[in-house]
């Protein structure tokens, strides 16, 4: 097994360029760090760094390496003795029956609870907007325990996508506080795509004027608004339910 136990190696100093976007862009490559986020993610996976032999990891290549060098390529404070790096996901068409539409979300957090969600309630596929946060980023990698390794999604300019399922005869539900209907006022759905919003803006006008109908959650008057992380899983469970 290949060692290395210096910070100022050449090899990780190349390593440490992916916390970049734009070097992650260019070798198409990017960090995830933690022992089940390396489990989750081994169809990705091109090399990980080890502090002690017992964690090899079957398959691919192994570098043993010291606490210094993992804790210098951690995005975290207190990060576990293995260090993955993985290839970008493989380029989705836009297929399936159900999709989650994702406008200007911007909140890594938020991401990766509504991918979570999305894995959770059998969408077939996520569409983000071009200007949502970058899918290779740490904390969103982080945020989906493992479900983004799992579901398929792509970057598309919403207003093309969305003419392109209704084409297929998905019905496009918006969220809105205005001119919408009540959740539950929904009847079974089998093909639908939901469109969520930017956190502070909600889904853009170009888009809402796309929509088949809106929707939104009642809830206590006192309460302005939902998270959207909050606000999508709520909304994702109804629909699959309706299923049922």
């Amino acid at each position: 097994m290949k060692k290395i136990t210096s910070i100022n190696n050449e090899f990780i100093k190349e390593l440490n360029k992916l916390h970049e976007k734009k070097e992650r862009d260019k070798r198409q490559q990017f960090i995830i760090e933690g022992f089940h986020l390396i489990q989750e993610a081994k169809r990705y996976l091109d090399l990980v760094l080890i502090v002690d032999e017992k964690d090899e990891v079957a398959g691919i290549e192994n570098i043993l390496v010291t606490k210094e060098i993992i804790t210098k390529l951690s995005f975290t404070k207190t990060p576990q003795n293995i260090i993955g790096i993985c290839h970008y996901f493989d380029e989705n068409q836009l297929t399936g029956e159900r999709f989650l539409i994702l406008d200007n979300v911007q909140d890594p957090g938020n991401l990766g609870t509504l991918v979570r969600s999305a894995l959770g309630f059998n969408i077939d596929q996520v569409i983000m907007s071009i200007d949502s946060v970058d899918m290779y980023n740490d904390k969103f990698i982080r945020a989906t325990q493992g479900a983004v390794f799992k579901m398929r999604m792509i970057k598309r300019d919403l207003i093309e996508a969305i003419l392109d399922l209704k084409e297929r005869n998905v019905l496009i539900i918006g969220t809105s506080l205005k001119a919408s209907i009540d959740l539950d006022s929904l009847s079974s759905i089998n093909k639908y795509a939901l469109v969520l919003g930017n956190e502070a803006n909600g889904v853009s006008d170009d888009i809402l004027k796309l929509v088949d109908t809106s929707v939104k959650i009642r809830t206590n008057s006192l309460l302005e608004s939902l998270n959207v992380g909050v606000a999508g899983g709520i909304i994702l469970y109804y629909l699959d339910k309706k299923q049922e």
